[in-house]
């Protein structure tokens, strides 16, 4: 069973920063897509942004360009989402999911395997 553990939520202020980090162990690293989702309360789930793990192909959800950053640590299979100038409509549980893949996708369908999702709150 592939496990994700999501790390790095938390409270800050509006304009603030904070790296999420997302850690795969039992997954095979290769030839898979790890992204990050995020739901509200009261909204569907939606996506932030993903990268494959073999070639770093790379994708952004609206809300997400210019204000975040995804990578990847291959040695730990571990990708990463640096999350800057946050705003107030950015609070939400972040979701980390991986799946087979070598197309960086938004679409939920397309991931097997979700963490158990991490709480992002933003202050004014």
């Amino acid at each position: 069973q592939v496990q994700l553990v999501e790390s790095g939520g938390g409270l800050v202020q509006a304009g603030g920063s904070l790296r999420l980090s997302c850690a795969v162990p039992g997954l095979s690293w290769a030839d898979h897509t790890v992204g990050w989702f995020r739901q509200a309360p009261g909204k569907e789930r939606g996506g932030v942004s993903a990268i494959t793990t073999t070639d770093g192909e790379i994708t952004y959800g609206y809300s997400a360009k210019g204000r975040f950053t995804i990578s990847k640590d291959n040695a730990l299979n571990t990708i990463y989402l640096q999350m800057n100038d946050l705003e107030p409509d950015d609070p939400a549980v972040y979701y980390c999911a991986a799946g087979w893949g070598l197309v960086a996708t938004l679409m939920k369908y397309e991931y097997e395997y979700w963490g158990q999702g991490i709480q992002v709150t933003v202050s004014s």
